[in-house]
């Protein structure tokens, strides 16, 4: 298997970027798109966790959109292979002086696309 190949690698980058501004921007259609529509997703999040798509969708629809921008620092992309990919980033808030947050995801390429099969998001002190 091939690790970080370098054209599967700016894939996985631009559809993590376009997650990001997704996010960031709270348009829940778009992270919808972007998550596996599959009862094996998965995302367990600072206090709360979804499993399958119908659960992800009702929290996106329940999330309150507070304090959404970050800044992003040591993000990892690292693919095996031309179908799977992990991203690692950290991430910061200036509400939220002294933390740090985390942020784990798994990439599939799926027939309709790159989909996160299952995240993780959670915050410690710095």
């Amino acid at each position: 298997m091939e690790v970080n190949i370098p054209e599967v690698v700016a894939e996985v980058t631009a559809i993590f970027e376009a997650y990001e501004a997704g996010f960031v921007a709270n348009d829940t259609d778009e992270l919808a798109r972007l998550f596996w529509q599959d009862a094996r997703v998965v995302r367990y999040g600072i206090a709360d966790m979804q499993h399958g798509p119908e659960e992800l969708a009702a929290f996106r629809r329940d999330f309150v959109a507070v304090d959404l921008p970050r800044d992003l620092d040591r993000t990892v992309i690292t693919t095996f292979g031309r179908d799977v990919a992990t991203a690692a980033t950290l991430f910061r808030r200036a509400s939220a002086p002294g933390k740090v947050g985390r942020q784990m995801q798994t990439w599939v390429r799926f027939a309709d696309g790159w989909k996160v099969a299952a995240a993780h998001v959670s915050i410690i002190d710095e």
